[in-house]
């Protein structure tokens, strides 16, 4: 093949210039692939008698909790409001994250909406966001008829762009909803400095993030209310669990009064609410695992970090950028930004089966933002949006929404891996992600074939 660009001595020389220890060429030269792609017909990197780490994780003190609840008889947090499974994750949970007070809920979306209510923003409210995550972040908002305004992405770190923040504010503004994508922090240090210069609320949407740190706080302590996630796909996972994180108690009174169908801890019904109560056997499989939770989630940064540097210097596939102040992140993907510029102009699609086939778990993630899906519109024939947001605005944020180029990089180019399992695999599993990036660099000619 010519050798065009950054061949693979030349991508083994720049690498270990700026990488640890130098090991990218010994690590390759371990493992004597074939330098044909297994796509098409060549030894794969990766043997597939080799497994990736299975999610979600289980143990036997998991089981052990489950069996004790059910035996028990109490299922609802309310037969056990004090000493239940429920309030004991509550209470280990705040202290894992530094913060006052926790709330355990249905799920990370039912989180978001409690904290929207809980706020007091509704109907001629707006709340920015981003356009680049899960739907239960809007559909959060859109629970209380408020309005979610979209803001463009930085491409490189794929969260919200503070200058695109800051150009949508108007006087409907209540609030910002930065979403900690992968489970690293947005830049929280101008989304934090803005939202007090305008007098906004910030809800953190850390449901990817549990546990991550930004300049010694954990992601959801920063703002007003923050929001994990422990669905099944997550770092911590109980199936659709979530939870409400804060230091404010009146503030987080009013979120249990809410996510409790508008009654309060003394059984007054106070105000409007659905019921969004975690329930016992959830809150036993997260106190099951949280005695080796810290465990794992420094073994996921120890690996996205290694990585980090073996990538480092190689224009083709590009981590994720992170934000002076980051000091470790949730991991629930690891991402890279592919250009195919240093493909040899082959299509992610292709460099995604090649990869595949040697044996690395790559895929794309979200396939456009929401700014490109139906909601938008189908919210705009709605009375309640109508009677509460002049025609002109309404106007304007149809106009808005459709052009968000930074969002639209972003899924054209992400490549991401599973981080909640595959990064709790070995330094020798990560190395084979490596030589798999390199000989599918190497060999990118080849890619057309496929």
């Amino acid at each position: 093949m010519p050798n065009k660009g950054f061949g693979r001595r030349k991508f083994i020389g720049t690498l270990t210039a700026v990488s640890l220890g130098g090991m990218i060429p010994q690590v390759f030269a371990a493992n004597k692939v074939s330098d044909k792609l297994a796509a098409l017909g060549g030894e794969p990197v990766r043997s597939k008698t080799k497994k990736w780490p299975k999610w979600p994780y289980v143990d036997d003190r998991m089981i052990e909790e489950i069996v004790k609840t059910t035996k028990s008889g109490k299922w609802s947090r309310i037969n056990a409001p004090v000493d239940g499974q429920v309030a004991t994750f509550e209470k280990q949970f705040a202290s894992l994250t530094g913060a006052k007070y926790c709330i355990g809920t249905g799920s990370g979306t039912q989180a978001l909406a409690i904290a929207v209510e809980a706020l007091g923003i509704g109907p001629g409210d707006e709340v920015i966001t981003s356009p680049y995550t899960d739907f239960g972040t809007v559909s959060a908002i859109l629970t209380s008829r408020a309005l979610p305004v979209l803001a463009d992405l930085d491409p490189a770190s794929y969260q919200l762009d503070p200058d695109d923040v800051k150009r949508k504010i108007n006087s409907a503004t209540k609030a910002i909803l930065p979403v900690h994508m992968m489970g690293l922090p947005a830049d929280m240090d101008k989304i934090m400095a803005m939202a007090q210069q305008h007098k906004l609320k910030v809800i953190e949407d850390a449901c990817q993030a549990a546990l991550a740190k930004f300049r010694g706080k954990t992601l959801g302590t920063l703002g007003d209310l923050g929001c994990i996630s422990f669905q099944a796909s997550k770092a911590l996972a109980c199936g659709e669990g979530g939870a409400i994180i804060g230091n404010d108690e009146q503030l987080m009174d009013q979120c249990f009064t809410v996510h409790n169908h508008g009654t309060t801890k003394k059984g007054k019904h106070t105000t409007i609410g659905p019921k969004n109560r975690m329930n016992e056997f959830e809150g036993a499989i997260l106190n099951g695992q949280l005695p080796t939770a810290v465990e794992r989630f420094e073994l996921r940064n120890k690996n996205a970090t290694y990585l980090n540097e073996k990538l480092k210097g190689f224009k083709g596939l590009v981590p994720q950028k992170m934000y002076a102040g980051t000091e470790s992140g949730g991991y629930y993907n690891y991402a890279m930004s592919y250009k195919k510029e240093h493909f040899a102009g082959a299509t992610r699609q292709q460099f995604l089966k090649a990869i595949v086939a040697e044996g690395v778990p790559f895929s794309p993630y979200i396939p456009n933002g929401l700014h490109r899906e139906a909601w938008i519109d189908h919210i705009l024939t709605l009375n309640e949006y109508k009677k509460m947001f002049p025609a002109a605005r309404l106007k304007q944020y149809r106009e808005q929404m459709s052009s968000l180029p930074g969002c639209d990089t972003v899924c054209d180019e992400m490549v991401a891996m599973h981080g909640s399992g595959s990064l709790i695999a070995t330094t020798a599993d990560m190395d084979d992600i490596i030589n798999a990036v390199m000989k599918v660099y190497d060999q990118r000619e080849q890619l057309k074939n496929l």
